[in-house]
């Protein structure tokens, strides 16, 4: 019987994660700027072109399909040689750690824990690191399958919900849940329910966070969070609009 789930479950995620390996040629030159304004603890949310990534951006009504952790130098390195620097959920192989060139042909965004202190950010990187090689339940089929359904009818109300669908363990389909979880574990906010309280005799109301749970987040939550910072590599570097090769301006120097 296990067997039998196994194998279903392993059709699926072979369907699922069909796509285009790269989304077009890699431009060398940003990905430099990228490397170079990323620091550990950062999130790297992605632009997936997978079958799944399109579930994914319906229901959470957002360009981002995937999220990973910028853990930084790992002393490990790829068969081409390549330092594997980004910690990510992948649904077929779990836990594993990436390269940053495997997205350098995708569109990406940089979220960054601004308040976070150094020993906070190696916290939540400390938290992923030591989920390296935790699995997702294959034979999680109601899980799974959710994937599959088209859902153009799910009400705005319910995609939340459907995406925590079937859901227990932490390192399933949706990235996010174990980088909600590093972040959780450093008690730094990703995106909690507020809920404000007023003592008696006092003017003014206070603000209480409380987490939400971790399986309702989504990769779209760390870009709208209050609490993460967008970077823009082109800018980190330094970007001169003077400097521009504008087209317009050269086929008038041609005349």
């Amino acid at each position: 019987m296990n067997r039998g789930l196994d194998f279903i479950g392993r059709s699926v995620v072979r369907f699922i994660t069909r796509g285009k390996p790269q989304a077009g040629p890699v431009d060398a030159k940003a990905l430099a700027r990228l490397k170079a304004a990323l620091r550990p603890g950062d999130v790297l949310l992605v632009e997936g072109h997978m079958k799944v990534s399109a579930a994914i951006k319906y229901l959470t009504q957002s360009t981002w399909s995937h999220a990973a952790l910028y853990v930084g130098d790992t002393g490990k390195v790829s068969p081409e040689g390549e330092p594997l620097v980004l910690a990510e959920v992948e649904m077929d192989v779990g836990c594993v750690l990436s390269p940053l060139s495997k997205y350098g042909a995708f569109g990406t965004r940089i979220c960054r824990p601004q308040a976070l202190d150094r020993e906070g950010r190696q916290s939540a990187v400390n938290y992923v690191l030591a989920r390296l090689g935790t699995q997702y339940d294959l034979k999680n089929i109601l899980d799974l399958a959710r994937w599959l359904i088209p859902i153009p009818w799910a009400p705005a109300s319910w995609r939340r919900r459907m995406i925590a669908l079937g859901s227990g363990d932490p390192t399933r389909a949706i990235c996010s849940t174990l980088i909600a979880q590093a972040f959780e574990a450093a008690r730094y906010p990703v995106l909690p329910t507020v809920e404000y309280a007023q003592a008696m005799g006092a003017e003014e109301r206070s603000e209480v966070l409380h987490i939400r749970h971790h399986s309702l987040y989504m990769p779209r939550d760390f870009d709208i969070s209050p609490y993460f910072a967008v970077v823009k590599p082109t800018l980190e570097a330094g970007f001169d609009y003077r400097a521009l090769n504008w087209a317009q301006e050269r086929q008038l120097a041609a005349e």
